[in-house]
């Protein structure tokens, strides 16, 4: 009964870090895949900007911004879930 009424008021808290955090998220995969050497998006991103390749390093960045605009959308869409008095509209 205690996790069924603490769990909805305090996944709010969480859904926000976890939406807001999603692009720290996304930049640091530069990071660690060029530390591990492992492939990707960012490895792809980064041999790109040092190829000076400025299509590849905006799709890229478009790829990214759309993922982390994605994600706040859905951390805006779990909030009406979790609380019906939430609506989004003109009422």
């Amino acid at each position: 009964m205690l996790l069924r009424h603490a769990f909805r008021n305090s996944a709010f808290g969480l859904i926000t870090v976890v939406g807001l955090n999603l692009g720290t998220l996304l930049g640091g995969t530069v990071i660690v895949e060029q530390i591990f050497a492992l492939p990707g998006m960012g490895q792809l991103m980064l041999q790109a900007i040092n190829t000076r390749d400025s299509t590849v390093v905006q799709g890229c960045v478009v790829v990214f911004a759309v993922v982390a605009v994605l994600a706040n959308l859905a951390a805006d869409l779990l909030y009406a879930v979790l609380d019906p008095r939430i609506r989004y509209g003109s009422r």
